[in-house]
Formats: C-alpha cells, sequence, structure tokens
C-alpha cells in the first residue's frame, strides 16, 4: 500500500517539524491513537523509539521509530501502523511563512493482510487525509491563525 497527500500549513516549517517530530502529539491529531510515549532518554532524533497505544482499527499497542530525521526538512518514521507494518514519510518546504508538507506512506501487510492491504488504500488514504486536516488545524489555530 502506496499513497501520499499534500497540503499547505500556514506556519513555517521549523514549528511544524518540531510539532511532527514529537511523536507524544499524534494522539491529539490522530483520532485512532489513544497514547504515544517517547521510551528513549533524551530530544526527538534519528532512532528514538515510542512505545504507542492504537484504539482503532482494534485496541493494540505497536512501536515506532523515528528512521530519518532532517531538522525543518524531512521525518520518516516507521514501525506498526495498526495491523500493518511500514513508513510514513513527512517532507517539509517552506513556502512563503507556510509549509507545504507531503505525507507519504507504504504500509505492508503480512499474508491475507497483503490483500486487504491493497482493496483498503483508498480509505486509508482518506482517514490520513483528514487527520492531516486536523494537523493543519490545529497548527494554525494555535498561532492564532483562522
Amino acid at each position: 500500500m502506496r499513497f501520499h497527500n499534500d497540503l499547505v500549513i500556514n506556519r513555517p516549517a521549523g514549528e511544524v517539524f518540531k510539532y511532527l517530530a514529537d511523536l507524544e502529539n499524534l494522539p491529539r491529531w490522530n483520532y485512532a491513537i489513544a497514547e504515544t510515549q517517547k521510551v528513549s532518554p533524551g530530544s526527538p532524533a534519528q532512532g528514538t523509539v515510542y512505545l504507542q497505544t492504537r484504539t482503532l482499527p482494534r485496541p493494540m499497542q505497536e512501536t515506532l521509530e523515528i528512521s530519518r530525521y532532517e531538522p525543518d526538512r524531512l521525518l520518516a518514521v516507521t514501525g506498526g501502523f495498526g495491523d500493518l507494518e511500514g513508513t510514513s514519510t513527512y517532507t517539509l518546504e517552506p513556502n512563503e511563512g507556510a509549509t507545504r508538507l507531503t505525507n507519504e506512506i507504504r504500509l505492508e501487510g503480512r499474508g491475507l493482510l497483503r490483500v486487504v492491504s491493497a482493496l483498503a488504500t483508498a480509505n486509508v488514504r482518506q482517514a490520513v487525509a483528514q487527520n492531516l486536516a486536523v494537523l493543519k488545524n490545529l497548527l494554525e489555530s494555535a498561532a492564532g491563525t483562522p
């Protein structure tokens, strides 16, 4: 399963990156996540590991790791995404005081999930787009932007 979503967030790239890189913020903008906790010491960086509690598609725990960390430019998170494994990559491009954010998702299921995941791509893409819209609204409203 591969897809991407693009949007413009009316905040500087540095602010968007800082918020995204702190994966403990995920439950604020992803309705399927109850809690995300950093289990590695220090600030977020490449190799930082998080333990996450998911409520949908069913309650479960998963491990996420920051696999690429290029401040203000690129963040990749690898690990469990429900019953799938994969990587979510966020590419940030400054755009006149705003940020063009591209989120590329690459997920893989095992066995029967491989077939089901191929059929569910459109639904998952739409759910991710909804989450990104919440992220956009959250970041823009936090800055006092309509």
